[in-house]
């Protein structure tokens, strides 16, 4: 049997980090069985569906790498496959017309809560004579169409991840809606219906999505089944959790793929930590590539419970990523990060100057967007102070020290910037260490940072550090 597995999202919002995780289980497991990556967009609801959403997911899955095999396919364009559908059911009396109003639903809703029941369908419409349907229809009502399930059924499969899985019919709330009406008629498929002809249409063998799915699981089984098509083998993965252990939602701020891309992740770590999310490689390795980890991949290593987000976790992967890169892939990616930031950047800046600034900035970094705050001063014209090099400036011995080397600043030799800062020392007849912290304070603003002559070069190659030098001369009269 060839393997052929789908990735299904609906463009109601933007690439979500659990649908890609979920693409990248698919995409692992095709790749490790050599089979088919399939993608399709559900977009049957066409009051929440929106192109700029379908961009954003394919923009997103091809950003992390997850190539497809097949399509997208689009369910908004497959209307005649489920009208077909739609219409054998009916024809075999394994789906009616309900001409239920919402009224009445909610009537009985309540009722059923006023009595501690759990909300159903009491399929008071299943066994509708032609003639109490003609006189409905006279009355001007719209009838959705209702799949019929028999409360006495067991559905059970084995699910790749769970084990053997058990659902009973009278847990299903009642005969489900399949297609409802709208201004087109009755036969706008809903999505227990729309994904099932598709898989069947497309040949799915194996149906791999996030745990949340598996009450439709069972009504979707008996649908295939209703259709007289092989039930595909299904995979329930866990969910992704907050540190709460709650299910990761909008609430927690960060759970679009742009988004973490803006905050300076590197599609190759993100990907990474996305396998690492309900997935344990057999060889303890914790940084591969996704070839790598096709290589490997069984979902007989995937985790029932579910996986807990850990920040912490995403920013050391992403660090060990940055620190490999070289350095003009490193200033390639972080010059967007320092272009909105309003740095002055343009075609005629000094690129190997850039890449000087990044080789001495890198190893610092653990997203990109460090990059925006630890090259702030180099970008800057003049230099912020903060309290402790102020401090620093006013210490005795430090005003006489930069005055010698502004003095001496024309004879600096740019390759030998150690020398300098030595030969001062031995003028002025102090220890290296008042020196400095002297030129640190002045040059930098701040006691910590980067290598200090390193970053002298970057200042003297922009002539920053003589109007530098002289501000701190101002600040320690």
């Amino acid at each position: 049997m060839s393997v052929r597995v789908r990735l299904a999202p609906s463009p109601t919002g933007n690439l979500h980090i659990g649908t890609a995780r979920t693409g990248v289980f698919n995409w692992l497991f095709a790749r490790h069985q050599g089979g088919q990556f399939v993608l399709r967009i559900e977009d049957t609801d066409q009051e929440r569906s929106r192109s700029e959403y379908t961009e954003n997911i394919l923009e997103g899955l091809r950003w992390l790498g997850l190539t497809w095999d097949e399509g997208p396919f689009f369910q908004s364009q497959r209307g005649d496959l489920y009208q077909q559908a739609i219409q054998t059911l009916l024809d075999r009396e394994w789906a009616y017309y309900c001409y239920c109003s919402e009224a009445e639903l909610e009537q009985l809703r309540t009722s059923q809560k006023a009595q501690g029941q759990a909300p159903r369908y009491d399929n008071r419409h299943r066994h509708l004579t032609p003639a109490q349907q003609q006189a409905y229809r006279a009355e001007g009502r719209e009838p959705v169409v209702r799949f019929k399930i028999d409360d006495a059924r067991v559905i059970t499969w084995l699910d790749g991840v769970r084990g053997e899985v058990t659902w009973k019919g009278q847990d299903l709330g009642g005969d489900m809606v399949i297609a409802r009406a709208s201004d087109r008629g009755v036969g706008q498929p809903l999505y227990n219906l729309a994904v099932v002809v598709d898989d069947i249409a497309m040949g799915i063998t194996h149906v791999i999505r996030g745990e949340d799915h598996i009450a439709n699981t069972a009504k979707q089984i008996l649908l295939y089944e209703a259709l007289g098509a092989t039930v595909p083998e299904f995979i329930h993965t866990p969910l992704i959790l907050n540190a709460a252990g709650q299910k990761l939602s909008k609430r927690d701020g960060v759970t679009s793929i742009w988004d973490f891309r803006d905050l300076g992740y590197t599609a190759a770590a993100l990907v990474n930590y996305m396998t690492l999310l309900g997935w344990s490689p057999p060889d303890g390795q914790e940084i591969f590539t996704l070839d790598q980890a096709a290589a490997n991949f069984s979902f007989s290593r995937v985790n029932r419970a579910g996986a807990k987000f850990d920040w912490d976790k995403l920013d050391w992967l992403n660090s060990q990523y940055l620190h490999q890169l070289p350095i003009p892939e490193l200033t390639a990616a972080l010059v967007p990060f320092w272009q909105g930031a309003g740095y002055p950047l343009g075609p005629e800046t000094d690129q190997t100057w850039l890449e000087a600034l990044t080789a001495l900035i890198g190893p610092s970094l653990v997203r990109l967007k460090d990059a925006v705050g630890l090259a702030k001063t180099f970008f800057e014209t003049g230099v912020t102070l903060d309290e402790a090099a102020q401090q620093q400036l006013r210490q005795p011995g430090t005003r006489a020290v930069l005055q010698a080397v502004l003095q001496d600043l024309d004879s600096l030799d740019i390759n030998n910037i150690p020398g300098f800062i030595q030969a001062i020392t031995e003028t002025q007849h102090v220890k290296k260490g008042l020196v400095m912290r002297g030129l640190r304070a002045a040059l930098l603003g701040a006691m910590h940072g980067p290598d200090l002559a390193q970053a002298w070069l970057l200042l003297h190659a922009k002539g920053e550090d003589r109007s530098r030098l002289t501000q701190a001369l101002a600040v320690s009269a």
